[in-house]
């Protein structure tokens, strides 16, 4: 009771107060809560800017002005259930920022008034008051709102004073009800009238003149000990001047007999919506329900919630036939256990049906029925099991809206079913429906709900609902997302909650028009397959309802608890054409490169340049270290075309080794030993010669034997030296002449001076006496230890060049 009167003055609080400024930060902290504490006096520490103070559920048994006189900004106070006995409202003239005042469930006896003309809302029910606590100064509150009073005896002049104030709300929580006048609560200018009613009320006068107070009338604690009999009911059953178009009741305890009586009273009322929420009813039924007059009405609806029954007598199908023969468009008797529901076999105007949350069976669709202006039929919560006889039903309406949900609905696949055209809402949740049901479905649907069922998969041979726009299937047995094949128009899914490991390429190509798609919490298998389901947010944003806590990946183990967006799947490893279409590229690429290097780089050749240097390198290493140190015993080793021989023999040779036998010249002819190989012989001369000469000529850039020698010696493994090759220039080179693969030569050309051989005879002393002081060198003071390099073993295929070239660096 305590939560629902605190609910019950927080809406209050919320409806009163109208500030159309917006709330400053200081403003929403401004709030001092000292409820349900054990008070006895106001607390004295309350902070100046305090704007809502809730002091109810305390002990206070007066409060003085000193209490609040520093609350200059306060705007709401809660007083309420307290034990205060009297109350000067003068005490609050200094708090004219006051709205809210609430000091119901009090004690009061005693109000002194003073007029607060910025309160709009004053509540001073639930008090011990013997007459209304009026006056003058209550009817000066011209901004009052909602008016809360109580008294024990109510009369005409009390109400006089407030006449003229427009109120939206009067509540009268009356404790006591000793007295009553009759007409006084017409004279009241309010929208709505609420009263929560004493034991032993005379309720037929409150009634009587409550419908001719407000438009809204509600009424609350309706018990069998009101004075019915007392009131000559059939002699008052037409009532004018009556205002009242919506009628409530509350907490009603009545015999049925009582209650038919309140409905024939009302039904010739101006009341066009009645509704009653928590009735009991109990006793025997003495009245003729025959005798009930539909006539003279301007009834609409009729709302009866949450009914119960106390062991009495009652023939069922007049209960059944009191309701379905009256003449109005909205019946609702839901949460009653109704097990049926009969219908008059001739045209009723009902438009709206709710019997949700009572027993109702098949049984209720087996007799026909005559609902021509039927639009909504809600049957929630009942005990339905055939589909197909519900759709008969139906077809005899003009049906626009149907909710089925929660019952233990089936169909079978030889079931035909028969719906109207016009039906375009079906809500068929919570039920046992398997795969066959969208075999029994209206053509024209456009709304459909289909959660918490046993469908495991939408069948292709199913009707085309080419109206279909929404689509809940949630909480189900599918294994992937229906394609749009037979929902051309459907824009919102819902397909959460499901067993979809991957969804298959059909709804990507098919449901073109969905723009909003639920398909959270699924056991995601995070694959390649779901690669286009990741992608479908990122080319949609705000599509995916729940993106990205509700997408997880459950398979495999090792991306478990891993959101959809954080996962890698990239095209290429996707995408298996594409990932050939790359290999196929890369290679053909490598293969172009190939192609390059060896006709313009001559691959082939450093290749096997590559191979025979990794022979004598391996050859070297096995040899002992000591075998490996030698002295320089010749001046230079000469390297030259076998087209140059004659001038090598001729005048080079001679020229350097005169008769004193001063220079020593190394040629392969004489030096090489037979019992090794070439390779291995370059290597042994080189060691022993001090300069490696080479005779240039367009026929040494043609020998590829030459171009062996010259890369021997200028990529020495061993050691480097700058200065151990010597160029002789027998013939002009043209640029254009020298291969690609002869770019040593070419960076020697361009970073190292050579000896040009003279065309006139006369310049050859300075040729010969240059080149002999290049190689001019005490051979006995070069015995330093030289250590062999690692070359590559020349090709045997070579040994028809009859030249060497040979590197040495000696330290």
């Amino acid at each position: 009771m305590k939560l629902i009167r605190n609910f019950y003055v927080f809406c209050n609080i919320v409806m009163s107060i109208e500030d159309s400024a917006p709330k400053l930060p200081e403003e929403k902290e401004s709030t001092s809560n000292y409820s349900s504490m054990s008070l006895r006096k106001v607390p004295t520490d309350l902070t100046p800017t305090t704007i809502t103070l809730d002091l109810s559920y305390n002990l206070l048994f007066q409060v003085q002005s000193s209490d609040f006189y520093s609350l200059s900004n306060l705007k709401v106070l809660i007083l309420c259930h307290n034990r205060i006995q009297q109350l000067d409202i003068k005490i609050f003239e200094l708090n004219q920022e006051l709205r809210y005042l609430d000091l119901s469930y009090n004690r009061l006896k005693v109000v002194t008034w003073y007029s607060l003309a910025g309160l709009r809302h004053l509540d001073l029910s639930f008090n011990d008051f013997d007459t209304m606590p009026l006056c003058e100064e209550t009817g000066n509150m011209s901004h009052l709102e909602f008016l809360g009073l109580s008294a024990a005896k109510i009369q005409k002049p009390d109400f006089q004073k407030i006449a003229h104030l427009h109120l939206n709300t009067v509540f009268l929580g009356l404790r006591t009800l000793s007295y009553y006048e009759e007409g006084s609560l017409p004279i009241l200018n309010t929208t709505k009238l609420h009263i929560v009613l004493p034991r032993n009320t005379n309720f037929w006068v409150l009634l009587h003149d409550g419908i001719k107070t407000s438009k809204i009338l509600e009424m609350t604690n309706i018990d069998g000990k009101s004075q019915f009999i007392s009131y000559k009911t059939q002699q008052n059953l037409v009532l004018k001047n009556a205002k009242t178009t919506t009628l409530l009741f509350n907490k009603v305890d009545l015999l049925w007999d009582d209650f038919l009586l309140i409905f024939q009273f009302v039904w010739h009322t101006s009341v066009e919506y009645f509704q009653v929420q928590n009735i009991t009813f109990g006793g025997n039924v003495y009245l003729d329900h025959n005798s009930f007059d539909y006539s003279n009405t301007v009834m609409r609806a009729i709302r009866l919630e949450d009914v119960h029954f106390r062991i009495f007598y009652i023939p069922q199908d007049r209960m059944y036939s009191l309701f379905t023969k009256m003449d109005i468009e909205n019946l609702t008797i839901s949460d009653a256990q109704m097990p049926h529901m009969l219908f008059p076999n001739y045209p009723v105007s009902f438009q709206y049906l709710n019997f949700a949350n009572n027993i109702l069976t098949d049984d209720l669709f087996k007799k026909p029925s005559k609902l021509p202006y039927l639009q909504t039929l809600i049957l929630k919560g009942n005990k339905l099991e055939t589909l197909s006889l519900v759709s008969c039903f139906a077809n005899s309406t003009p049906l626009m809206h149907l909710d089925l949900s929660q019952n233990l609905l089936q169909h079978k696949n030889d079931e035909n079913c028969f719906w109207p055209e016009t039906l375009i809402t079906m809500n068929l949740s919570f039920n046992k429906f398997a795969d066959s049901v969208f075999r029994c479905l209206p053509r024209r649907i456009q709304i459909l709900d289909l959660n918490n069922n046993k469908i495991q998969s939408v069948p292709k041979e199913i009707i085309h609902l080419k109206a279909l726009r929404e689509l809940n299937i949630a909480f189900n047995f599918l294994t992937d997302l229906p394609g749009c094949s037979h929902f051309s128009r459907l824009s919102v899914l819902n397909i959460e909650m499901n067993f979809i490991l991957s969804p298959s390429l059909d709804f990507f190509h098919s449901c073109q028009e969905v723009k909003v798609l639920n398909a959270g919490r699924n056991p995601f298998r995070c694959t390649c397959e779901l690669r286009d389901f990741i992608q479908l947010e990122k080319y949609s944003a705000g599509m995916m309802v729940g993106w990205s806590d509700s997408y997880v990946c459950e398979y495999p183990l090792d991306l478990k608890g891993t959101r959809l967006k954080d996962v890698d799947l990239s095209e290429l490893s996707c995408n298996t054409a594409l990932f050939v279409v790359t290999i196929v590229a890369i290679m053909l690429v490598l293969v172009v490169m190939v192609a390059f290097c060896c006709l313009r780089l001559d691959l082939p050749w450093y290749l096997r340049m590559l191979g025979q240097w990794a022979q004598t390198w391996h050859r070297v290493r096995r040899t002992a270290q000591e075998q490996l140190k030698r002295s320089v015993q010749f001046h230079a080793f000469i390297s030259y075309s076998e087209h140059d021989s004659l001038w090598v023999k001729n005048e080079l040779i001679p020229n350097l080794e005169k008769e004193d036998g001063s220079v020593l010249i190394c040629l392969h002819e004489r030096n090489f030993d037979p019992g090794k190989s070439i390779a291995e012989n370059i290597v042994s001369c080189v060691e022993k010669s001090y300069k490696s000469i080479f005779v240039l000529s367009p026929s040494f850039v043609q020998s590829e034997w030459c171009h062996y020698e010259l890369y021997f010696a200028h990529h020495n493994l061993l050691r480097e030296r700058s200065d151990h090759i010597l160029l002789i220039l027998l013939e002009p080179i043209p640029s254009y002449c020298i291969p690609t693969r002869f770019h040593e030569l070419k960076a020697l050309m361009e970073k190292k001076a050579y000896l040009e051989w003279p065309k006139d005879r006369c310049k050859c002393g300075l040729f010969w006496a240059n080149l002999r002081a290049a190689i001019n060198v005490n051979l006995s003071d070069t015995g330093e230890v030289c250590e062999l390099q690692t070359f590559t073993e020349l090709n045997e295929e070579s040994r028809g060049s009859a030249v060497s070239l040979i590197r040495t660096d000696c330290l």
